[in-house]
């Protein structure tokens, strides 16, 4: 993908980050309680707005001459990680099924795997990296 358009990716997901840290803690404050799932809940958006910033780098990397399979790879596991890591803290948080803890791990290892690949895209002084 292009830069534009990971930077298009990281908006979205911002916007997204944003309403559903407001939806928790104005909205589903009181059910979040409740379960006991406020803490899973907040580590949801946190790992969501720390991964946001990363496609934006991805992004800012692409438009400045550094785009690459590399820099791809780093884009798309930082979206699969967000989706899959904090995708099913959300979940359980808003349904307390504890199973999907199971696949939380999953989407860590994307973002690790996003980081790794970041950084050899970063460090690329071509245009293949």
């Amino acid at each position: 993908m292009s830069g534009s358009a990971w930077m298009r990716v990281a908006s979205v997901l911002g916007c997204f980050a944003v309403a559903l840290g407001a939806f928790g803690a104005h909205v589903l404050k009181e059910k979040l309680e409740a379960l006991h799932t406020t803490a899973i809940y907040h580590t949801a958006v946190q790992y969501h707005f720390y991964h946001v910033f990363a496609l934006l780098a991805v992004g800012l990397l692409s438009l400045h001459g550094r785009s690459g399979a590399t820099l791809s790879i780093a884009g798309w596991c930082f979206t699969v990680g967000i989706l899959v890591f904090s995708g099913s803290l959300y979940t359980l948080a808003f349904t307390g099924m504890k199973w999907l803890g199971m696949i939380t791990p999953l989407g860590g290892l994307a973002m690790i795997a996003g980081w790794i690949a970041l950084a050899i895209a970063a460090g690329s002084r071509s245009s293949a990296g």
